[in-house]
């Protein structure tokens, strides 16, 4: 034996990272699952209903297609598209409005009654006065044409989700000549629609004071307050205290 042979090898310096075995491969993939889930769980939850199969596979594309936004049900029409909603949580409901059983018109109205927190969305290839008034009475927040929904749509149901009312540029024309013709016939605009009492009420609420504080300042009950708030909602068409502050806002009661 040799001199070189009984001289001892040199060992490799241990290494200082973790060892990497099996048991670490789970928590590297639960991590993109939750976000993935944490990302479903944020979007908003829309139903779709139209009695065209092609024209949802179409519309639902281009929702899905948008981070914020997914298509969880589908109707074919208007007593599917409630049946719908009544089985699972929705935000949003997209409804055509020529549909059998029951309209997208008539499903508005059942909607709006079933969950009054529900925005409503009405697409349409009918570019009508008639239908777009007929809309806002069912409940409806918005109103897009099926010949531009690929523009328009991701929009509007974004605005409708803000309590934001979304209308193309026709119907925008068509609410203009609609108050033309009111104040020509003489007939009372929507700043008449109110009481004196009920826009002192909703001015204070707008400024965010209590039911409470409310009736302090009005010398009345707690209870004529609330009577009063309900009375807004109802005649104004709205949700909740929100929206009275945003028509607040728009009426010039309060500064915005």
């Amino acid at each position: 034996m040799t001199m070189h042979d009984m001289t001892p090898r040199s060992q490799p310096p241990p290494d200082p990272r973790p060892a990497s075995g099996p048991a670490s491969a789970p928590q590297s993939q639960s991590q993109p699952q939750s976000q993935s889930q944490s990302q479903s769980q944020s979007r908003i939850r829309i139903l779709l209903a139209d009695d065209h199969a092609l024209v949802r596979r179409g519309v639902r594309l281009i929702l899905d297609g948008e981070p914020d936004l997914q298509v969880v049900a589908e109707a074919g029409d208007g007593a599917e598209a409630v049946a719908a909603a009544r089985a699972q949580e929705i935000d949003l409901a997209v409804l055509d409005i020529a549909m059998p059983r029951l309209t997208g018109l008539q499903a508005a109205r059942e909607l709006a009654s079933l969950r009054p927190g529900l925005r409503i969305l009405m697409l349409t290839m009918y570019d009508n006065e008639q239908y777009f008034f007929q809309a806002l009475k069912a409940g409806a927040s918005g109103y897009v044409l099926k010949s531009v929904a690929d523009r328009d749509l991701v929009a509007a149901c974004r605005a409708a989700m803000r309590g934001e009312p979304f209308v193309y540029p026709g119907a925008v024309t068509a609410l203009i000549r609609n108050f033309l013709e009111r104040a020509r016939n003489g007939d009372e605009g929507p700043d008449r629609l109110l009481t004196h009492r009920e826009e002192e009420v909703l001015k204070l609420v707008a400024e965010g004071h209590s039911s409470k504080e409310i009736a302090g300042m009005l010398v009345i009950s707690v209870k004529t307050v609330q009577r009063h708030r309900a009375n807004l909602l109802h005649k104004l068409g709205l949700r909740d205290r929100l929206e009275l502050t945003r028509y607040a806002i728009r009426a010039g009661l309060i500064e915005p």
